[in-house]
């Protein structure tokens, strides 16, 4: 498990000398307007400037999700082994490295190790690379490169949520769930650095509920600590501190395809439309991680988008921290602080198919960010 193997120094080294004294030495902390004190750093907490003003631009997501959760199996395919890894929701960076090892882990005793990839969002990615480290030959058809899929627009903060309903998903795919959270953590806290855009930050979870203490994928995040009513800056009764990881995304990708390339990977641009043009193939294994492509191609009726609409303001150095909770819509609030630009976000339309901004949402969450805020 991960938070055993991740020692407590390692991780004050990783939020710095500067978080380091102040969590050692309470009295060196800065408090803020209610007297609550950042665990992790000196610094006060800075409100994002969110203004209608400062928009660089919005985009949409579809998040491709399905209730019963993501799939991971192998089959028989005419003369071919098809192994399926799609369908993470809003987890698909999260569960990338996970997901995609019990994927690999399918076909670990093949006796020819060619595979082509369909699909070179994160999942095809981590597949590759995985798959090349056992020393595989890969191929990635791709309809279009990372930059151009969902995973390019993933907010990047690490948690396994809206990825499955609990009410419809079976035991069997829960356990599945933590397996693959389980190795995604453990292999993430290995890659943090500048190198592939990972960083821990404080997150910030607020609630009108107390958090259970044994709530969901609980263990992966440290130095966990609730504060009630009162105690803390924001609008909600409680609000939860922890450490999380920070995935840039663009940078994450860019890093993935340099390295399917040094390894010999190729990439081939192509719109793969049916199962035919599957068959046809020279690979002798097929990796199916085409998301919500799998709709068609595989007639999986069970998967469908969850619209996500973000709006993308200027980076904000100040803003150390990350934030998940508020509003009134049925996702919450979100604020993550990258390098590459502040992202506000907290919609989740199943089955919408739209690919436009919608107006009153971006207003919404303009507004509600702002009063989210207003105590800092």
């Amino acid at each position: 498990m991960f938070h055993r193997a991740l020692k407590r120094r390692d991780f004050l080294q990783g939020l710095g000398a500067g978080a380091v004294a102040a969590s050692l030495n309470g009295c060196a902390q800065t408090p803020v307007n209610n007297g609550f004190v950042r665990p992790f750093s000196r610094r006060p907490m800075v409100a994002p400037k969110v203004s209608a003003n400062n928009i660089i631009t919005q985009i949409v997501g579809h998040r491709p999700y399905r209730p019963a959760g993501f799939v991971v199996k192998s089959e028989a395919f005419g003369n071919k082994t098809l192994v399926h890894n799609y369908g993470h929701g809003g987890g698909g960076v999260t569960l990338s490295w996970g997901s995609s090892a019990l994927a690999v882990s399918e076909v670990k005793n093949a006796a020819v190790k060619e595979a082509a990839i369909i699909g070179g969002g994160v999942m095809g990615l981590t597949t590759a690379r995985l798959l090349q480290e056992a020393g595989w030959r890969v191929t990635i058809y791709t309809r279009e490169m990372a930059r151009h899929t969902t995973s390019q627009v993933a907010g990047g903060e690490w948690g396994p949520f809206s990825v499955h309903d609990p009410l419809i998903s079976s035991d069997a795919f829960k356990l599945q769930l933590q397996l693959a959270a389980q190795i995604s953590h453990e292999t993430f806290a290995r890659m943090v650095g500048n190198d592939y855009g990972i960083q821990w930050m404080e997150l910030y979870s607020a609630s009108q509920t107390a958090p259970k203490a044994d709530s969901p994928f609980s263990q992966f995040y440290p130095f966990r600590e609730t504060y009630g009513p009162g105690k803390h800056p924001f609008p909600t009764k409680y609000c939860t501190v922890s450490a999380t990881m920070l995935v840039e995304t663009s940078t994450f990708l860019r890093r993935l395809i340099r390295d399917v390339r040094l390894a010999g990977g190729e990439f081939v641009i192509r719109n793969v439309k049916n199962q035919q043009e599957l068959h046809a193939l020279q690979e002798p294994v097929v990796f199916n991680c085409t998301g919500l492509g799998s709709r068609v191609l595989f007639a999986d009726e069970g998967i469908m988008p969850a619209k996500g609409q973000l709006i993308l303001l200027p980076p904000d150095p100040a803003v150390d921290y990350l934030t998940v909770g508020g509003g009134s819509g049925k996702a919450p609030l979100y604020m993550f602080s990258r390098n590459d630009y502040m992202i506000l976000g907290g919609t989740f339309k199943v089955n919408d198919w739209t690919t436009h901004p919608e107006p009153l949402e971006t207003e919404r969450i303009l507004s509600e960010s702002q009063a989210f805020f207003a105590g800092l």
